[in-house]
């Protein structure tokens, strides 16, 4: 059995005034939701063996952050390709990882990350968690799936169960989307 654990980076800060997207950090609340994330995370017996990342600030951050909720230092191999990728590339980069590990959180962006869940995830009537899923993958959000493959490399299309979707505003209705004024 493989479990993969997505992981979209917290929400970031359009106020700094960086020169490129890759270098936008996170904002005060995204770094209260990661945290959040990753209390949930050890709270709910989280466990995974390797984090793969995108590199960019905003996932620096996130994953910093989750890190100090969850009490154990995240050391993540980081990977260029998963910036702003297609589901596909990250279905890619998944299949690439070692049969060592079991259990993988893939950290990144959307819309690759929602689209990934709903790639490998079969449309079932009542599933309430991968339609809450279609609807939005929130900044922070997690959905850890799992498989019933030996090799990640068999990961595919359909194949996944949906175990939990958790969003930040399900720990804390604060951070919730906010108000359209």
């Amino acid at each position: 059995m493989k479990r993969l654990i997505l992981l979209r980076h917290a929400k970031s800060s359009w106020d700094d005034p960086v020169k490129r997207d890759f270098d936008r950090p996170l904002n005060a609340k995204g770094k209260r939701a990661a945290q959040l994330m990753g209390e949930h995370m050890q709270e709910e017996g989280v466990m995974f063996d390797a984090v793969i990342a995108s590199p960019a600030v905003r996932v620096v951050e996130t994953l910093e952050s989750v890190a100090k909720g969850y009490g154990e230092k995240i050391d993540p191999d980081w990977d260029r390709r998963a910036y702003l990728a297609s589901n596909m590339t990250l279905l890619d980069i998944v299949h690439e990882a070692s049969d060592d590990q079991d259990a993988l959180i893939l950290a990144g962006h959307n819309s690759g990350l929602e689209d990934l869940v709903l790639l490998l995830v079969p449309d079932s009537k009542g599933d309430t968690a991968r339609a809450a899923v279609e609807e939005k993958f929130p900044t922070c959000a997690l959905a850890e799936m799992e498989f019933d493959v030996d090799s990640w490399a068999d990961l595919a299309p359909g194949t996944g169960t949906l175990l939990r979707y958790v969003r930040p505003r399900d720990l804390d209705a604060e951070l919730g989307p906010d108000d359209p004024k």
